[in-house]
């Protein structure tokens, strides 16, 4: 029985209680976006002691932190670093995408030491398994395909990213158009590369049913990848990407038929004025699911500095109705990322995503009222308190203190705040006549 079975039978189950209590709704209304699947709630039956998380319309925007071994850096301390970074900043998901050393113990680990929910992409697994023993991807076995997700699912991963909308047509189109980035998907390459040189259909495409009856055992949601994303702002919301947009649209019907539930990703490098454009038309084609943003990077020349580039795509995604964004971090393009970019691209994320939250009218803009009381009151203390980030707002201006405790010093003796507190909020209203 997966939270959507229930849902259609008007059972509210805890993990819906616990999101609604979370987000202040009430629980008839995630029951019911729950069954329409609008809302999705990442929790695999085989994991206990996660902390239930709401993801789509009328909620707040969710982060999500990728951590993962490459074939250069592979070192599982510090992808659990990385992950306990990423929770300390308040990270709503994890997603494990290691493609060095064991995988499966790797993922084990994240997953006991975590206490959100946490993603995968299983196709990693099968392509780097294959590399190993065969020497290329292109010999991938259809089993092994589908052995990986029914192993990833077995060990409790929440949500995983299947690359199941690649199919021929898509492939035609994108030979077809041609693309200033090319192909950047990892997991769209690797099923693309298969699919080429086999000279046959995607099975994960083709065998679609099957992948459903395992989601559907274990109950964890359905990210349906999204291979097409732009890597270039040149190649956003092209022929290729709108395709598979269609077939994620198809594919989301049939698993929310059987009681799946699924979240659909995109678009990855999308200039700012393609965003509600882009928006829209997932939520059209694929009926309200969950819009899981990738990105979004708005330009392609922020190399170093891309958790900015990001954070500005969130805020215009979440503000237009996107429901799930994916972090990037300072070294996004350019390496593995360090704890400190983990937390660097989490605050950012989350920055950009409560903005876009207040433009969609999830919240009112309550916390801002409380800090700017603060600042007049030079309360120092309730301003860290309404922080974002308290700890490195103390930080910071403990690292430089000012003479007057009242004061920063940006503008110590000058402080306009401190001046109109006293000469203007306590000057007699006559003053004035």
């Amino acid at each position: 029985m997966t939270q959507m079975d229930d849902a259609k039978k008007g059972i509210i189950t805890e993990e819906m209680k616990a999101v609604a209590q979370a987000e202040n709704v009430s629980e008839e209304f995630i029951r019911k976006s729950v069954a329409q699947g609008t809302i999705a709630i990442p929790s695999n039956l085989n994991r206990e002691g996660v902390k239930p998380v709401g993801i789509g319309a009328g909620l707040r925007t969710k982060v999500n932190a990728t951590i993962g071994t490459s074939t250069d850096i592979c070192d599982f301390d510090l992808e659990e670093e990385k992950a306990k970074v990423a929770m300390a900043h308040n990270a709503d998901t994890l997603m494990e995408l290691s493609v060095g050393g064991d995988l499966n113990e790797i993922r084990q680990r994240i997953l006991k030491m975590s206490d959100i929910p946490v993603g995968s992409v299983p196709i990693y697994q099968a392509a780097v398994e294959t590399i190993q023993e065969k020497g290329s991807a292109i010999y991938m076995e259809e089993e092994s395909m589908f052995k990986a997700i029914e192993k990833q699912a077995k060990d409790g991963v929440d949500f995983m990213a299947i690359h199941c909308s690649v199919n021929r047509e898509t492939l035609k189109r994108l030979k077809r158009q041609g693309r200033e980035g090319g192909l950047v998907s990892r997991g769209g390459a690797f099923v693309s590369a298969w699919m080429v040189e086999n000279e046959v259909e995607n099975p994960l495409y083709k065998n679609y049913d099957y992948i459903l009856e395992i989601a559907k055992e274990h109950d964890f949601v359905m990210s349906m990848a999204n291979a097409m994303r732009a890597g270039a702002i040149a190649d956003s919301t092209d022929r290729a990407g709108v395709q598979e947009l269609i077939i994620l649209g198809e594919l989301v019907d049939k698993a929310r038929e059987v009681g799946v539930q699924t979240i659909v990703e995109g678009p990855g490098h999308i200039p700012l004025n393609e965003i509600p454009a882009n928006v829209t038309l997932q939520k059209k084609l694929c009926r309200g699911a969950p819009f899981y943003m990738l990105g979004p990077i708005v330009t392609d020349i922020g190399a170093g500095y891309d958790h900015i580039v990001s954070s500005i795509g969130a805020a215009a995604s979440a503000g237009a109705g996107a429901d799930f964004i994916c972090y990037v971090t300072p070294a996004e393009h350019l390496a593995l990322p360090y704890p400190d970019d983990v937390k660097e691209g989490v605050i950012a994320t989350r920055i950009g995503a409560y903005v876009g939250d207040m433009a969609k009218g999830i919240h009112n803009g309550e916390k801002d009222l409380v800090m700017a009381n603060a600042r007049k009151k030079l309360n120092w203390e309730a301003q860290y308190d309404a922080a974002l980030c308290p700890a490195e707002a103390r930080q910071k201006r403990d690292e430089r203190p000012p003479e007057d405790p009242d004061t920063c010093t940006m503008c110590g003796d000058y402080c306009a705040v401190k001046i109109v507190n006293e000469w203007l909020d306590n000057a007699e209203v006559d003053v004035f006549d």
